[in-house]
């Protein structure tokens, strides 16, 4: 159990965000998510310690996907991706997995070194799911500054990524 809690810790942010890309609902993905987590806690069991973690959580989570894309599909005339399609969007998040994963080290760098006010505004917006009108009122700024200084916070992760990864 402790391993299981330890691994599941370890990857949860990188397969809430291998799900999150692959499911359109922020409700579904966090449905899809808890079953995926549960699935894997029942069949720890047969996780061969010291494989690559990350790899099983996201094929168990694949599998959800694809039985959650055949449900809304009876459910709407919406038009869906084929599951060779998602397949192929899975395979495609396993090949870049390592460099997102370095990415995200990054981008955590980069804000911690964003003034406290920005950081603030920046958590509110991304990581709250805020509205700007929200985060305005929040800040005490209009929703046109709010935006403008959004815009900055954002060139300013960039630049700092980009320099991180020459530095590298």
């Amino acid at each position: 159990m402790e391993e299981y809690i330890q691994l599941l810790t370890q990857h949860d942010q990188a397969l809430t965000a291998y799900v999150m890309t692959l499911v359109p609902s922020s409700s579904d993905a966090q449905d899809i998510l808890q079953d995926t987590k549960i699935a894997l806690w029942r069949s720890f069991d047969t996780f061969e310690s010291g494989t690559n973690f990350a790899a099983w959580a996201r094929k168990a989570a694949l599998f959800r996907i694809l039985d959650y894309r055949k449900r809304k599909g009876r459910e709407s005339k919406r038009l869906w991706f084929t599951d060779e399609v998602y397949e192929r969007l899975a395979e495609d998040f396993e090949t870049d997995a390592d460099a997102r994963e370095q990415q995200g080290d990054q981008l955590k760098a980069c804000i911690t070194k964003l003034q406290p006010q920005h950081r603030e505004i920046l958590v509110l917006r991304y990581f709250r799911d805020s509205s700007i009108e929200d985060v305005a009122a929040r800040v005490e700024r209009t929703v046109e500054a709010t935006y403008r200084v959004l815009s900055r916070i954002r060139l300013a992760l960039r630049k700092c990524i980009t320099a991180t990864a020459h530095n590298s």
